[in-house]
């Protein structure tokens, strides 16, 4: 049977609060009772019930996590700096994914409520969250991470620079002598394409065609078909810059081997391996998430001060691929 706090008091020859007040590390106990309090912790392998503990306060000792798609290596990034962050702080994390659609995001979100959790943090699919309310108001903290909540309220945020970095690496493609640039961006519903396209065009200026623009959710054939359109204009593009990591690997099968400068939008594996090597605007996901999840705990200590919205820098990563000259 698991040893009871109490069974540390008896053996240690103490009164029960004294127990509570070493373990809980609180002021008052004698350094002498309290060595005897924790020798005795040792001797019977007694650990605190975190979940017992929480319910008595009224908490669940757990975090709900919505993200777009677990399979994503961005959201894997960012899911796994969430959980560190979590079990740190002696809790259990219930993530779920909502595949790009808001009825799934406000069911997941539901679900995890209904189980009480202690707070959320939540990747947004949809545009109107207004139904998050109820729970702010009853003092559930809520975080949002790599894009905006939608209309109807306002919390803490962290996102990455996303409009900044497709300038910067619009520019840099500039600077080796190309202006006849394509994008290929994700479906411009989604927040961080839409700011992408914006960085983008404001790199060009008089020089955006938006012939040589396509957005739509990543598909081999529908790349194919969009680069093969803009390669076949009079005046074709000399390079290219995608929206995200799965777009830049989709481009990079469809382009089959064909000269075209690249750079792309999130880091991806084997990307310093290919040759040339694929140069990005690297985010940091696992930062993402640190953020998002030390905001949340504090939220849950206590703070009470106004929402934060918070931008993370992103860097440019030249690696050969974005640095090719003009044909």
């Amino acid at each position: 049977m698991r040893p009871t706090m109490k069974d540390v008091a008896s053996a240690a020859g103490v009164a029960l609060k004294t127990v509570s007040r070493v373990v809980n590390g609180e002021p008052g106990v004698h350094p002498a009772t309290a060595e005897r309090v924790r020798a005795a912790i040792d001797r019977l392998g007694y650990s605190r019930n975190e979940s017992a503990r929480g319910l008595r306060r009224g908490m669940t000792a757990t975090i709900g996590l919505v993200i777009e798609d677990v399979a994503d290596p961005f959201y894997a990034g960012l899911s796994r700096a969430v959980e560190d962050v979590v079990i740190a702080h002696g809790c259990l994390l219930l993530s779920g994914s909502s595949g790009e659609e808001p009825g799934r995001e406000r069911e997941v979100v539901e679900t995890f409520c209904a189980r009480r959790v202690d707070g959320l943090i939540v990747v947004p699919a949809g545009d109107d969250h207004a139904y998050l309310r109820g729970e702010l108001e009853t003092g559930t903290p809520v975080v949002f991470a790599d894009r905006p909540p939608g209309s109807g309220i306002d919390v803490d945020t962290v996102l990455a620079d996303n409009a900044g970095g497709a300038e910067r690496a619009v520019r840099h493609l500039l600077a080796h002598g190309h202006h006849r640039i394509a994008f290929l961006g994700d479906d411009p519903a989604i927040y961080t394409a839409a700011e992408r396209l914006a960085g983008y065009r404001r790199a060009l200026g008089g020089l955006f065609d938006p012939r040589l623009v396509a957005m739509r959710t990543p598909a081999l054939d529908d790349v194919r078909a969009d680069l093969g359109r803009m390669l076949a204009l009079d005046e074709p593009p000399t390079a290219l810059f995608t929206g995200n990591g799965r777009l830049t690997v989709t481009a990079l099968r469809a382009l089959e081997g064909r000269r075209l400068a690249l750079v792309g939008f999130d880091d991806f594996e084997l990307a310093d391996l290919l040759r040339p090597g694929v140069s990005v605007v690297a985010q940091d996901p696992a930062w993402m998430g640190r953020v998002a999840a030390e905001l949340l705990f504090r939220r849950l200590r206590g703070d009470g001060g106004p929402p934060e919205h918070v931008e993370l820098p992103v860097r440019l990563i030249p690696r050969g691929s974005g640095e090719l000259p003009t044909p």
